[in-house]
Parts: C-alpha cells; sequence; structure tokens
C-alpha cells in the first residue's frame, strides 16, 4: 500500500510542533532541560538495546521508561505548573477564549500615545535619579491573579503617581506596578522570579521577576535599576538592556501595535 499524507497528519504534525515548541520555552534556560536531554538520552538507548535484544538491559531501561511519567511529575513540578498557568493565563484573554495567541499579539484597545509617554517620562526621571522600579503593562493576558497580594489602585497613569509609588520610603515601592486596560491596576504585587540559570549574574531580583513573569505572560516588564540607573524591557524571556528612554518608547509602541 503506497504511503500516503492526510489532511488530518499534518494537522497532527502541526500541533506536536506547536506542544513541542511551548514545552522547549517552558524550560530554556532552566536546570530541566538537561534533564530532559539526560532522559532522551535514555530512551534512545533503550531502543537502541531492544534493536539488538540485549534482554537484561532492555528489561532494566524498560522499568525506568514505565515509571517515567510519575517521576517527570515529580521532577518537573515546577514546570508543570508554569504550564498550567500559562494555558489558562497567557491564552485565554480577559474577554474571550483565542487559541490564535499561540501565534499573536493583539493590541490592548485601551493604550494611548499619551499613557506610553507618561510611563516613558517616569522611566526616565527615576533613571536619572537611580530610584529601582518594576513596570507590568498588561496586553491580552490578565493581571488579576497577581493583584491578590498587592494594593488595588485603579488610578490614572501618570508619571508623578509611578515616581512617588517607587520612592524608596514610598509603602508601596516594594513589588511591582501593573497596568492594565490604561490604568494602574495595583501596587506592590509580587511576581513569579525566574529558576533560569542563564539569567546574568549581575541582575538582581527585579530583573529576574520580570524574566519570571514574561515566562508566565505576554505583558511587557520594564525594570529600573536601583544600582545604575539603566532600564531594561523584558518581552517573552527576551532582555533589552541599557536602553535610552527613547529606545523604550519605540519598543512599547512597536510592540503595542502587533
Amino acid at each position: 500500500m503506497p504511503f500516503q499524507i492526510t489532511i488530518l497528519d499534518i494537522i497532527d504534525i502541526v500541533l506536536v510542533a506547536v506542544i513541542l515548541f511551548q514545552l522547549y520555552r517552558l524550560i530554556r534556560g532552566t536546570a530541566a532541560f538537561s534533564i530532559i536531554f539526560a532522559i532522551f538520552l535514555i530512551y534512545l538507548s533503550w531502543l537502541v538495546v531492544k534493536t539488538l535484544n540485549m534482554e537484561l538491559t532492555t528489561a532494566l531501561l524498560g522499568q525506568v521508561i514505565g515509571v517515567g511519567v510519575i517521576a517527570l511529575i515529580i521532577v518537573f513540578q515546577q514546570e508543570v505548573r508554569r504550564f498550567l498557568l500559562v494555558l489558562g493565563n497567557r491564552y485565554i484573554t480577559r474577554s474571550r477564549f483565542s487559541f490564535t495567541r499561540f501565534f499573536s499579539l493583539a493590541p490592548d484597545d485601551h493604550d494611548t500615545p499619551g499613557l506610553t509617554e507618561e510611563i516613558v517620562r517616569a522611566c526616565e526621571s527615576m533613571s536619572l535619579k537611580k530610584t529601582g522600579a518594576l513596570i507590568v503593562i498588561g496586553k491580552k493576558s490578565s493581571l488579576d491573579l497577581y493583584t491578590e497580594s498587592g494594593e488595588i489602585l485603579n488610578a490614572r497613569i501618570s508619571a508623578e503617581l509611578l515616581e512617588t509609588i517607587f520612592f524608596k520610603n514610598s509603602p508601596l515601592h516594594d513589588g511591582a506596578v501593573l497596568i492594565e486596560g490604561g490604568v494602574i491596576l495595583a501596587a506592590r504585587c509580587p511576581l513569579p522570579v525566574t529558576d533560569q540559570v542563564s539569567i546574568p549574574p549581575h541582575f538582581g531580583m527585579r530583573h529576574r521577576a520580570a524574566v519570571g513573569m514574561s515566562e508566565h505572560s505576554d505583558a511587557m516588564i520594564v525594570v529600573v535599576s536601583e544600582e545604575t540607573g539603566h532600564i531594561t524591557v523584558v518581552i517573552s524571556g527576551e532582555i533589552r538592556e541599557n536602553i535610552t528612554p527613547n529606545e523604550l518608547r519605540d519598543v512599547l509602541v512597536s510592540k503595542k501595535s502587533r
């Protein structure tokens, strides 16, 4: 019977490719990547010894693979939790299901050039004063999950308010400010911290929290370093370090227009 490829086969291949790509994005740069690679080598070895009819070694590796699912859940419990958070938060919008989130980002209807300018002006001022800041700008993913331990503000965005929040003697300066729907949703919000081992060693907790947040949502995260005053933007795990206010403006405008 000749080999045939149907439309269902193509859909099957695409779905598997998407799932594997998302899994790679979750574990890249973490210790889990090395563990996955080791498991792949064990499985490959099992296939080889099975083909060579090495019964004892095949049985031994077969037992290891047989309990592999339970072992994976135990070893990768943090990654499993992150994957479920991604499914429940990153790809489901604030108003409706959106499976196109796997492939694209949509602009925020509430964003205006004036709001972007307020954010840029605040970051520029805090950079000059070396005031540490962590600002999360939501896109389609809901940020409500991260407001539970923070202070709800629902305030109009202004450079003065952002600077006041992050003033070192302010009770709200620890944690992140969440911006969603054209307003400052909340302040003093804790964020998930990345467990990537490839993060530059000079990055502090704000930067690690920014990368962690970008792994859990499609938000843009802006960090102002308290030590250097440098401005950093993190989007989908991609870090743009030591950018100028004009570059920050371009990033905010370009990413929100996609």
